[in-house]
């Protein structure tokens, strides 16, 4: 099972429809793949909320894709805050992940990526090489979580067939 993060809180967010086309894709290859929203996520302590999250969406996963948008030169707090109240051994021990940065800007969040590899390898996460940067965000994904230009979806497609033989 693959569990996609989508590493914001922000409602209607670009992280959330980039997750979403992942999640499409995932789906459209017969991947078994869930979508895991933060909004409206209580995450800031670790209570019943935040088990039941992990019982259904974290400890089951084998591999996470992670999709985080950039803040203030890094990812969102929420998600570190999500990571440092679950069960590091249960949850991150030894599993896979990919990141996809995507931002408004030119960089699609390049230092919240190298930011994140860093506390992966830490929590003992295996971090697939191909890190996907996507800027300009909202000229490649559309309201509907499809993906706008050929050669985006082409790139997201081919890190997931990476990932997936990972």
């Amino acid at each position: 099972m693959i569990t996609i993060i989508s590493g914001t809180n922000r409602a209607n967010s670009m992280t959330l429809r980039t997750a979403n086309a992942y999640l499409n894709i995932l789906q459209e290859m017969g991947v078994p793949a869930q979508l895991l929203s933060l909004e409206g996520k209580a995450v800031w302590e670790r209570n019943e909320a935040m088990l039941e999250l992990e019982q259904q969406y974290l400890i089951p996963a084998e591999k996470f894709i992670i999709i985080m948008p950039e803040y203030n030169a890094s990812f969102p707090g929420i998600l570190k805050v999500m990571m440092d109240n679950s069960d590091i051994k249960k949850v991150w021990w030894y599993k896979k992940a990919l990141l996809t940065g995507v931002s408004d800007g030119r960089a699609g969040n390049l230092r919240g990526i190298e930011h994140m590899t860093s506390i992966l390898h830490y929590m003992k996460v295996n971090v697939h090489y191909n890190k996907l940067l996507l800027s300009k965000i909202n000229d490649e994904i559309a309201a509907d979580s499809s993906v706008k230009k050929p050669e985006t979806e082409q790139a997201i497609r081919q890190q997931i067939a990476e990932f997936l033989k990972f």
